[in-house]
């Protein structure tokens, strides 16, 4: 069983935006930190966003602040990324991820539950 679901990805023109859900049980999400990571054709997987376990604390990539906004619905078992003003360069499978601890954390090594991604392609 996939322990966390993307869902929202797709095809959009630069300057759109989209919305990424993800999707967990209740035993992969609750008094968890989560994160966003993507990764591009040819490049290595990279942090995007993370949310610490209350929401209160929340840290985007430099490349994206402004444009991308975490969040969460701790009733829902659901994480959220906001993307406006899209870029080519934000091509890239996205993928969600859980930590074991509520704690916020920037590397993909600190991340214990991972979803297998969600393509997001941005036309020019």
């Amino acid at each position: 069983q996939v322990p966390l679901i993307e869902s929202g990805g797709g095809l959009v023109q630069a300057g759109g935006s989209l919305r990424l859900s993800c999707l967990a049980s209740e035993r992969t999400f609750s008094g968890r930190a989560m994160g966003w990571f993507r990764q591009a054709p040819g490049k290595e997987r990279e942090f995007v966003a993370g949310i610490s376990w209350s929401g209160g604390l929340t840290y985007v990539k430099d490349s994206v602040k402004g444009r991308f906004i975490i969040s969460r619905d701790n009733a829902k078992n659901t994480m959220y990324l906001r993307m406006n003003s899209l870029k080519p360069e934000d091509t890239a499978v996205y993928s969600c991820a859980a930590r074991d601890t509520g704690a916020l954390d920037t590397t993909g090594d600190a991340y214990y539950y991972w979803g297998q991604g969600t393509q997001v392609t941005v036309s020019s």
